[in-house]
This record gives structure tokens, sequence and C-alpha cells, in this order.
């Protein structure tokens, strides 16, 4: 399953390492959304999703092929797939769509709101044959970012003190995925207090409102609740305010600050002062996954019940009804939406 939103007309090259997939639904996602708002982008026209889950055909006899689901993060070496996937490009630089015979740049190189759309074969991962295709596709990216941004990129440990700043669908992944690694304590925090509750149901110990604390900077707040700040903070809204706040929040010596969220925002203000006495400031991309190799994984969890995601999807609506979707998802109604294609 992928979500993704466009018109186009699909079509295969014969290049080599292409695949195919048909959809039965999709959904909205922030990274979508924040795109689809920065005027005047240069690469437009674009054909808009990220992930999806769905039943996925070889184009060439080189390809894998299998039931799949669309992933962020191409496995192997990262770079130049990465970087034609951000210009709206498949790994070679070209794009499989076109519209009255112009070309249509490929949205992370996939382009999913659409009932078939053609990927590189590193985009699709196989995964669980019993596995509901109307659930798993949480784990397309947004799931899979999150918690692995806990589990992979900042690696917290056992009996560790940890904040989540951002409670959308990464966050609240982030939460699960700091619980799977045995923190102790794990601060959830979100202007938007609706998210409280569920953030609870997946692990956090406790929830905080900045705006409850006002004039009062958050950083201070949660370190005078930790004695000197957390181990690990995780921002999962992409602001570099919120980013700067999460880095200023963790103890010195050692604490370690992920920036989740994706932004096009700007840059971020730091005070080097923050990094010389000993904390880490890093980034992560789809959690530091590969998702050929981690989303099957992940996949089984849930199949296991070790990984919760039906509390994710709060609405179910159909591809007509996209703007609806990313309407919901800015004005913090809605966790995710599972798209139906057909």
């Amino acid at each position: 399953m992928q979500s993704s939103g466009g018109v186009g007309r699909r079509h295969s090259s014969g290049r080599r390492g292409c695949a195919g997939g048909s959809a039965q639904s999709s959904r909205s996602a922030h990274q979508d959304a924040v795109q689809w708002s920065v005027p005047h982008r240069p690469d437009l026209p674009v054909w808009y999703g990220e992930r999806r889950v769905d039943a996925a055909f070889p184009l060439d006899p080189g390809t894998r092929g299998g039931r799949g689901g669309g992933e962020c993060g191409p496995r192997g070496d990262q770079r130049q797939p990465r970087k034609t996937n951000m210009m709206g490009m498949m790994a070679d630089g070209t794009s499989r769509v076109s519209w009255n015979d112009q070309q249509v740049r490929q949205f992370m190189g996939v382009s999913t709101l659409s009932q078939y759309t053609v990927v590189a074969d590193i985009s699709v991962a196989k995964i669980h044959q019993d596995a509901p295709l109307d659930k798993v596709y949480l784990l397309g990216c947004g799931v899979s970012t999150g918690y692995g941004a806990a589990c992979k990129t900042a690696q917290v440990e056992k009996d560790s003190t940890c904040a989540v700043f951002g409670l959308g669908a990464v966050g609240l992944a982030a939460v699960m995925g700091c619980r799977a690694a045995g923190a102790s304590k794990i601060i959830a925090v979100d202007i938007n207090p609706k998210k409280f509750k569920l953030a609870q149901e997946l692990g956090a110990t406790e929830c905080i409102n900045p705006l409850d604390h006002k004039p009062r900077p958050i950083q201070e707040v949660l370190k005078e609740k930790t004695q000197g700040g957390v181990d690990y903070a995780l921002e999962c809204v992409g602001n570099p305010t919120v980013t700067s706040e999460a880095l200023e929040s963790t103890v010195d010596a050692w604490g370690v600050c992920v920036a989740v969220g994706w932004s096009d925002a700007g840059p971020i203000n730091v005070d080097v002062d923050e990094l010389l006495v000993g904390r880490t400031l890093k980034g992560t991309y789809f959690g530091g996954c590969k998702g050929a190799d981690y989303v099957p994984v992940l996949v089984d969890k849930y199949m296991k019940k070790e990984l919760k995601l039906d509390e994710f999807i709060t609405h179910r609506l159909s591809l007509g009804e996209v703007n609806k979707a990313l309407e919901l998802l800015k004005t913090g109604e809605s966790i995710r939406s599972v798209i139906s294609l057909w």
C-alpha cells in the first residue's frame, strides 16, 4: 500500500529493476502535506504519495518480485537513490509517469496515490503473506521512521529517560520505540492534549503541554523533571525551534537529540556550547532503517502483537477525499487516514 496524490498515465520504459504494483489503499502523510504547501516548487508537476502496501509484480526478469510494501529508504548504497528520490525521480534519474506528453515527477521516486504505479525494485519489500494491507501500510514510512529513530538512530538504552516532541504518527511510533528499548521514563510533549491518551497507551509515562508552562521554556521544565535533562530527545515535529528546545532538554555529557520530523522551515539555531559539553545532535532518514530488510521485521512484530498499528488509523476516506485527509492531518484531527484507491 502507498499513498500519493496526482493524476498521470503510468508506463514502463522496459529498463531493468522496475516493479509494478496495484494498490488497495493508501494513506495521507505529513511529508506529502509539507511538500504540497511549499510555494513555487521547481519540480512541478509532481505526482504525490510516498508509501503503500499492495501486490507487486516484476516488469523485467532481473527484478525481485512478491507481495511488497513501498519504502522511503532504499537498501544498499543509499546516496544516489536518495538524491534522485528527493528530485522526484527514480534511481536512474528518470520518471515513469507522463501527462499530455509532459514528464511528471514521482514524489520520493514512487508516486503512490494511484491504483497502479511503477517503482524501482529497491523500493519494494516482501512482507508476511497474511498481513492486513490496510494496517501494515503504516510501516511504509511514518511508524518505521519513529520506531527506528528510537531503536536504531538514537539507540535508546534500557532504564534511560526519553522525551518525544510531537505526537503525530512519527512521534507516537517513537514513543513505542522508546518503550520497546526499555526506557524507564518516556515524556511525551505536544500542544494538543487530545493525543495524550494514545501516547500513554503506546508507552508514555508522562505527557506535557508546553503551553501550560508558558512563559517558562519547555527545556527548563524537562530538566527540572529529570534532574538535569533527558538521556534521549526525539524531535518529531519538523520545526527548527523545537529541535533546538529538544537538544537543550538533554543532559550534559551524554545527551542525544535526534531530529526526526520533516521540515522545509529553515536552519536550526544551536549554541555551540550545547554541543561542547558532550551532547550529540543527529538526524535520521527513515529511522535509520533499510526498508527492504527492516519493514518485513516490523510487519512480523505486528503479526505477533509486539507492535501496535491499528491505533494510528483514525479515518478512512476515498481517493477523491485526499484533500480532506491532508486537512485533517494539518489540523491535528487525525493521526493517519486510510485512503481507498478503488
